[in-house]
C-alpha cells in the first residue's frame, strides 16, 4: 500500500502552483499560487504533493507546472 509510505518516500520532482482557481473543488485553501511543492507521487491526471496543511492530497495538473 504505496499511500501509507509516501511521507517517508523520496521526492520525484519539484513543482509550483501556478493557480488556485478551481470550478468544482475548493483548493484556494491548500495551494498557494507560485509556492513549491515536492511531488511524492503522480498519475497521469494528479499529482500527489504535500499541501499547506500538512496532508498529502492529490491534485490535477493542470494547477502546477514544473521547477
Amino acid at each position: 500500500m504505496i499511500h501509507q509510505t509516501w511521507y517517508e518516500s523520496k521526492t520525484i520532482k519539484q513543482v509550483e502552483c501556478v493557480h488556485a482557481n478551481a470550478e468544482k473543488y475548493v483548493v484556494d485553501t491548500v495551494l498557494t499560487p507560485g509556492k513549491v511543492y515536492d511531488v511524492k507521487n503522480e498519475t497521469d491526471e494528479f499529482i500527489f504533493i504535500i499541501d499547506n496543511t500538512g496532508v498529502m492530497g492529490g491534485f490535477y495538473k493542470h494547477y502546477f507546472k514544473e521547477v
